[in-house]
């Protein structure tokens, strides 16, 4: 063992602790002690200042749009024409008067929904005008819950972000009241403020450390520079909603910030403070309450990135302390390169030649201080490393050919298993009638199926009778292997349903394959986490009497001529569902020019887009109406072009079937 005088560990040591103690410890701890309180009061008064010019910078622009909303929800012309929807003169009265308001708002957009019938009507000017409403409002849909919510708050009016998925927008929604005479609640109207535009101008910040926000009276974030942090349609739902930045931070912090916010509302305009831990950084929250929109304005400010601390005499300080630093650094490294390196440098050269497979090298004379140790350490180490290198290459050459056969065992197996889809996928396609349709419709028929994974649970049915014949689409629960398989079983009790009732009625035959799949799931005892359900539509078509009938279960019937598009919906529960449904038969004449369609909802909801919605039932409308028109084969490729360009870059969700044919 080297003696301590001489150690290089000592002299290391000694020279490091006489810089530190000379200057550099107690320039530290006085420079981290002014900085930390010059920025901690800076950084307060930093916050303030910021959250007041926020608010004020979102208060004119927002307040006007409400005051605007709230003239055209108490307007005369709107309350009479909701008293009288169905009135054409009051209709026509009404919109010409909405559209000036249109040109006033600032995203140029309006909208009025009725209470009574319940239609949603909107002009935004990037569209054609229309009277006629957009969309029906549902009370069981998720979407569509912002209005019934709406209509039974006590306020006038609230402030809504939320994602209208039938426009296919996301906005910042006004959404304003509209009372009768006698105060009975007859609507809504309002206008919407663009989700990515009122971010830019009223959040957008280029200060570092600074996150500007809006919430609501919750404390649900209705604003911020992340859209995936907004609390999409809080400012709608019932008290009670936990989604709030209180509960996000949790514990005696979230506590604090509720009493924080408790204090603005009861001083609008003043900035009240809060430290709480963010995303994972001590943050200073200073948050002011505007009254008139019922919203906090909230800035979270990081005092360790924010520029709050800047001046001349900051940067001369930094300066001298990057000074005095270099200046340590330079003599310490000048004395450990003396003291250290020059002997290291000696022996890594001998190191090298050691990691070479030289092991006869010749190594630094052995000294009094740790380097000597390390000198007689290698020595020992390479005798050591002779004896163990042909034995660890031995081991390596073995575990080389024991991992050559594993890889080739594997492979063989994966090889196996796709041959195996490939047949399974031959075999299904097999099944599937398209030599019956060719030879019934010819040229006025086509199918796109593209299963996910080569097989799938998707599937098409053709059978005839006479003149008449009937084809269906089914759509089976899950897709790969498992869906495929459940295929099976789904033709079974369809072509059970079909040997035993004919074609005549395609309601009867749902039920029927709907009682033989429960009794199949019932007999096999699955566990109810296996899901056994399918979609299905079939459509009974009688030439000579010119004439469709048709049943669905979750599946509807489109038709178009090119200058409409009607859909005959399908029931709404599915075959084999948790509560039996109840399907029934409808007639439609058949009329020259058009093509009619069923499709499932793997090319419904396959998400694409810039923001990832499913394709949807509106655009998949719009889509045949274009192109009803055009000949068959023309249709087909168009319908699976469309779904490539929306798809993009993500990935098929489930299997994908539309079938499409004409009777002329």
């Amino acid at each position: 063992m080297a003696d301590w005088g001489y150690g290089l560990r000592a002299k290391s040591v000694v020279a490091l602790v006489i810089a530190c103690m000379v200057a550099l410890m107690p320039l530290s701890l006085v420079g981290w002690q002014v900085v930390e309180n010059v920025r901690g009061h800076f950084g307060e008064a930093y916050a303030r200042n910021i959250t007041l010019l926020n608010a004020q910078n979102i208060l004119a622009p927002v307040s006007q749009e409400l005051a605007l909303a709230n003239r055209l929800a108490d307007s005369v012309l709107t309350t009479d024409w909701l008293q009288h929807e169905e009135d054409a003169e009051r209709r026509t009265r009404f919109f010409r008067e909405a559209e000036r308001y249109r040109a006033d708002f600032r995203d140029g957009n309006y909208f009025i929904a009725s209470a009574e019938s319940r239609h949603y009507y909107t002009n935004d000017g990037a569209t054609a005008f229309s009277e006629k409403p957009r969309y029906t409002l549902d009370d069981e849909s998720v979407d569509d819950r912002w209005f019934f919510a709406t209509m039974a708050q006590e306020a006038g009016f609230n402030i809504n972000v939320n994602p209208d998925v039938e426009l296919g927008v996301t906005r910042v929604w006004i959404n304003v009241l509209v009372k009768g005479p006698e105060g009975e609640r007859l609507g809504l109207a309002g206008t919407g403020l663009d989700l990515s535009r009122f971010l830019e101008q009223f959040l957008s910040t280029s200060e570092p450390g600074v996150t500007p926000m809006i919430l609501d009276r919750a404390g649900a974030i209705q604003a911020h520079p992340d859209p995936e942090q907004i609390a999409f349609g809080s400012a709608a739902r019932s008290a009670g909603f936990d989604e709030t930045l209180q509960h996000r931070i949790g514990g005696e912090q979230g506590e604090a910030l509720g009493a924080a916010m408790a204090r603005a509302e009861t001083h609008p305009g003043a900035v009240e403070l809060a430290g709480v831990t963010l995303d994972g950084a001590e943050r200073v929250l200073a948050l002011t309450f505007v009254q008139d929109l019922g919203w906090h304005v909230v800035s979270a400010v990081d005092l360790q990135t924010a520029r709050v601390v800047e001046g001349p005499w900051f940067r001369l300080a930094v300066g001298a302390l990057v000074v005095t630093l270099l200046v340590l650094m330079l003599a310490f490294a000048y004395g450990v390169d003396r003291m250290v390196l020059r002997p290291l440098r000696q022996l890594s050269t001998s190191a090298r030649a050691m990691a070479a497979g030289d092991y006869a090298v010749s190594l630094p004379p052995p000294g009094r201080d740790e380097v000597g140790d390390l000198s007689r350490a290698f020595d020992s180490m390479a005798t050591q490393i002779r004896s163990h290198t042909e034995e660890l290459e031995n081991k390596v050459r073995q575990r080389t050919r024991e991992l050559v056969a594993a890889n080739r065992e594997m492979a063989a197996a994966q090889k196996q298993i796709r041959d195996s889809i490939d047949y399974a996928g031959l075999i299904q396609r097999a099944l599937l009638p398209d030599n019956q349709l060719r030879n019934t419709l010819g040229h006025d028929h086509f199918v796109l199926w593209h299963p996910r994974d080569g097989v799938g649970g998707d599937f098409y049915l053709f059978r005839r009778e006479g003149e008449r014949f009937l084809v269906g689409v089914v759509d089976c629960a899950g897709h790969g292997v498992p869906g495929a398989l459940m295929t099976m079983l789904a033709r079974a009790a369809f072509d059970d349903a079909m040997n035993r009732h004919g074609l005549h009625s395609p309601a009867r035959l749902l039920k029927h394959a709907d009682a033989v799949l429960r009794e199949m799931v019932r007999q096999s005892e699955m566990p109810s986490s296996v899901a056994t359900n399918l979609d299905a539509g079939l459509v009974l078509v009688e030439p000579t009497a010119r004439r469709l009938r048709f049943a669905g279960a979750r599946i509807g019937l489109y038709w178009s001529d090119g200058e409409q598009v009607v859909e005959l919906p399908g029931g709404r529960r599915a075959l084999c569902d948790r509560r039996q449904g109840e399907y029934s038969d409808r007639e439609v004449m058949v009329a020259s020019g058009r093509t009619y369609y069923m499709v499932t909802d793997g090319y419904l909801d396959q998400a694409g887009g810039e923001l990832g919605f499913g394709f949807g039932n509106a655009r998949f409308a719009e889509l045949l109406q274009d192109h009803a028109a055009q000949p068959m084969a023309a249709q087909a490729e168009a319908i699976r072009a469309a779904l490539a360009t929306y798809q993009g870059d993500y990935e098929q969700r489930d299997d994908v079937t539309v079938l499409a044919f004409r009777v002329e």
